[in-house]
């Protein structure tokens, strides 16, 4: 090294700890090159551009940027100046980062690789969000957050562990709470607006209405008897609703598919009238006799005395729930919301077609006297009458 050079480097005040900015003139896979001030280059290797192991330097600077390193070592020999993006940015990151903690501020990061169990980001330090804490709801695959940005909350520091714990879940939740707060004192009972079902479960169906998840119970689904909600709803599915109650004390905002939809008796009760024979579907079998569904919520009912000619003692014997019958209809009371339905042959029935109910002729009663010979009590007491 010449002493023009050693002098050059030694009046450049360029030490090992001091932090430098300068501009990038080359990046490739070997790391890159910063033109320093006093005419000097600075070198930064690629595991020092990024808290995150195997960055890809061209993830991180590109040429003609403007980049602050610390000064790692300086070769007066070669004049080769090594600098470190990373650990310019390690003692301002975690003061940062325990200031965050401690406001709940969010924090915007690029997703730099998906490992097992979560997501890495670099914010001057490694950062790590785990799988449960990416999303309100489980994440299937997590591949398709690299290279996003996505906002979190920081949720546990620890620079001596080295340790920096994210979490997008947690924002998630605080903007739905507030989402679900704010619709709340807007929605009232009758409101008739649309969502998409979240999950079902056995008693109902969860449905986002636009910020919060309201209840639509297993009752409420359908004017059909329901056995369970995937028999009319499915995840994902858009559906029309009215707001039957809203409890913001609870959080809780219960709701009816049913209610949103036309009522069966105004839309269909016209359909009918006395002798129409139609075909319906045995819903309920009861002991007086079965309900049959005509359309979905409109039933009538077939006394346990309609179901055949041949007398019934139960409408169990005949009839199960889901059999497919034909039937008359008798009468329909608007009013009342009844619809009688026969399933008897019509014409005269068995018992009237047998001798049972004839009228028997009268024929004279005969007595048989002592010599076995037929005798009429006319014979045997006339002459008592002239």
């Amino acid at each position: 090294m010449s002493e023009d050079l050693r002098e050059m480097l030694t009046d450049a005040a360029v030490r090992e700890g001091d932090v430098v900015t300068g501009e990038v003139t080359a990046v490739d896979e070997n790391g890159v090159t910063v033109a320093l001030s006093h005419g000097f280059e600075g070198h930064i290797a690629p595991q020092e551009l990024s808290a995150v192991p195997g960055t890809n330097p061209t993830e991180v600077t590109s040429v003609g940027s403007q980049i602050t390193a610390v000064v790692v070592k300086v070769d007066m020999e070669s004049g080769q100046v090594t600098l470190s993006k990373r650990r310019a940015e390690q003692a301002s990151a975690w003061n940062r980062m325990q200031e965050l903690l401690a406001s709940g501020e969010p924090i915007e990061v690029e997703i730099r690789d998906v490992v097992k169990g979560g997501l890495v980001a670099d914010v001057g330090v490694r950062a790590f969000i785990p799988a449960s804490l990416v999303d309100r709801r489980f994440v299937e695959n997590l591949d398709e957050f690299k290279g996003k940005t996505l906002r979190a909350k920081v949720v546990e520091v620890d620079p001596e562990k080295n340790k920096l714990i994210l979490s997008r879940r947690a924002l998630l939740e605080e903007e739905t709470e507030a989402k679900a707060k704010a619709l709340m004192e807007e929605l009232k009972p009758g409101d008739v607006i649309e969502g998409t079902v979240q999950r079902l479960t056995d008693f109902g169906a969860f449905v986002d209405i636009g910020g919060a998840d309201g209840l639509v119970h297993i009752s409420e689904l359908s004017f059909s008897h329901v056995n369970h909600p995937s028999e009319v709803v499915h995840e994902g599915d858009r559906v029309k609703v009215r707001v039957l109650r809203v409890d913001p004390e609870a959080g809780r905002i219960s709701l009816s598919i049913k209610a949103a939809l036309p009522e069966p008796w105004e839309e269909h009760a016209n359909d009918y009238q006395p002798g129409d024979v139609v075909q319906g579907v045995v819903k309920r079998v009861v002991d007086f006799g079965a309900f049959v569904e005509l359309q979905p919520g409109l039933e009538g009912l077939v006394h346990v005395s309609q179901i055949s000619n041949e007398h019934v003692a139960h409408a169990s014997d005949v009839l199960q729930p889901g059999q497919e019958v034909t039937v008359r209809v008798l009468s329909v009371d608007p009013e009342r919301r009844r619809i009688s339905l026969s399933m008897r042959e019509p014409g005269p029935s068995r018992s009237e077609n047998t001798g049972s109910n004839r009228r028997r002729e009268r024929r004279p009663v005969e007595r048989q006297d002592d010599s076995g010979t037929g005798a009429t009590l006319g014979d045997l007491f006339g002459d008592l009458f002239k």
